[in-house]
């Protein structure tokens, strides 16, 4: 952990602009400027704000990781990957409960996007919410087996389909890691600072801790944006890390 300086942490913690609106968010990234970290732009905030927000945020530099989670017959997915990736996001995903096919589709939409110019997205896919918990996967979603193996599996898959990567607690970033190579990138919610409300996550880890186990990426949310000063909140986050 010692060899990560205050820049490369920083550029690996994704701030989750969860808002009802696009003023919310132009809020809490004036109390962040200059702070060179990634944004995450979640469903909530891209159907109230749109493309036009995307747009205005890589305008400004920022790297973007539009979290809108397609899940669809794999002709719509490709449609809309190729309409994202013509916004220039740098990072996007899939659910990889929609099979290879599905996956593959996807990556067949950010290609013909690239003919037009678009710089080349990192395309990662979902495996299990951070919110789901033993009980959930077994009695309501319906799969066998503990969680770290459906995580692994659906790792496997996006791995087999050619994406670059998953959406996965940190608690399985090792495992991942040991099944799809090191370069496999990892994206992990579920962060919580010490101290913090756990809210609706039951599978979590600290920042520090989730870098230890070898994450490229932190996704981190409300111990940010709900702090009473934000910036302050990020500053000792990074502080703890490097």
């Amino acid at each position: 952990m010692s060899a990560l300086t205050r820049l490369d942490v920083t550029g690996r913690i994704m701030v989750a602009l969860d808002y009802a609106n696009a003023e919310g968010a132009e809020g809490l990234l004036k109390q962040l400027d200059g702070i060179p970290c990634y944004v995450k732009v979640g469903m909530q905030l891209f159907y109230a704000a749109g493309p036009t927000f995307v747009a205005s945020l890589k305008d400004r530099g920022y790297k973007v990781f539009l979290d809108v989670k397609m899940h669809d017959i794999p002709n719509t997915v490709k449609g809309g990957s190729e309409s994202v990736t013509r916004l220039g996001v740098d990072l996007f995903n899939v659910h990889a409960a929609g099979g290879k096919h599905m996956m593959e589709a996807a990556l067949e939409g950010v290609d013909k996007a690239l003919t037009g110019g678009a710089p080349r997205p990192i395309v990662i896919g979902v495996t299990q919410l951070t919110s789901t918990s033993q009980p959930v996967l077994n009695d309501e979603i319906g799969l066998t087996g503990t969680v770290e193996q459906a995580v692994i599996r659906y790792a496997r898959t996006a791995h087999a389909a050619g994406l670059q990567g998953v959406v996965a607690s940190p608690l399985e970033v090792t495992a991942i890691k040991a099944a799809c190579g090191d370069s496999f990138v990892t994206v992990t919610p579920g962060i919580r600072p010490a101290g913090a409300d756990m809210g609706d996550q039951s599978r979590i880890m600290t920042p520090a801790e989730a870098f230890a186990q070898g994450t490229d990426y932190v996704v981190i949310g409300r111990p940010i944006t709900g702090a009473a000063d934000p910036r302050a909140a990020i500053e000792a986050i990074i502080e703890s890390i490097v």
